[in-house]
């Protein structure tokens, strides 16, 4: 069941932006960031993988932290997706498990091993209540192991196991300047950075408003009166303006 993360700001009235994260991914850092930086309520709730990309394509979420295979994914049809990071694969098992006493281990080492699959036990924490009960090793990236830790399983590093990726998605027709906004954030693009919506928007109105003085301070050219230059006298005068008698 999503769980929003966030109260609504006071006076609020248009839809929050809401981003989803599959288990493993810890986005505080860039809530933080996005809060420190714009006046708006954001939403955050935490789904299961399979489920990432229906939140998108169901208007639920306008954004989604995805985990990405290593091997066999194809980037859905309407779908922009900016891979972020890799996570580190470990080796989980029972604590009486040989496993506990290495630092790190290589997947040729596991040879003769049993290795539970986790979309077939039900997700990572069924897969790893069998292996506390020594039936088996479970391969998950870190930082699941960790969502999940328990007293009775010892986790280590294993070599030779591809490693996923964790990235941010949202629908190629949602490419709005809030979206935009959190992707640069997430990025780690600077909050003066040229490249972020509100910064290049603040230009804009900047350049307008000098713009406006510019025309302001100019101001209209005064008029000239007919036959001479402004207030000069007009040609052929006399004093008080009288024509000359010719002699």
């Amino acid at each position: 069941m999503p769980t929003d993360t966030s109260a609504p700001l006071q006076g609020s009235t248009s839809r929050p932006l809401t981003v989803a994260y599959v288990p493993g991914v810890t986005p505080g850092k860039w809530i933080t960031r996005w809060r420190e930086r714009q006046n708006q309520e954001l939403r955050t709730f935490q789904c299961e993988e399979p489920a990432a990309l229906e939140e998108l394509a169901s208007g639920r979420a306008d954004l989604a932290f995805i985990r990405i295979p290593a091997e066999g994914f194809a980037r859905p049809d309407g779908v922009n997706m900016i891979p972020l990071y890799e996570e580190q694969p470990v080796a989980a098992a029972s604590k009486e498990h040989p496993l506990a006493a290495f630092d790190a281990v290589e997947l040729a080492d596991l040879d003769g091993e049993t290795i539970l699959d986790i979309d077939e036990m039900g997700g990572a924490p069924v897969a790893l209540e069998v292996a506390a009960a020594g039936s088996g090793i479970v391969i998950l990236p870190m930082s699941v192991a960790r969502l999940y830790s328990r007293k009775d399983i010892e986790a280590r590093p294993v070599n030779g196991v591809p490693a996923t990726r964790i990235g941010i998605a949202w629908l190629q027709d949602r490419d709005e300047p809030d979206i935009e906004e959190f992707v640069g954030v997430v990025r780690g693009r600077t909050a003066n950075s040229s490249r972020q919506p509100s910064i290049q928007a603040e230009q804009k109105s900047s350049a307008k408003k000098r713009t406006k003085e510019r025309q302001t301070r100019s101001g209209p050219k005064p008029a000239t009166k007919s036959g001479g230059r402004p207030g000069g006298k007009a040609k052929g005068g006399g004093k008080g303006g009288k024509p000359r008698r010719s002699r």
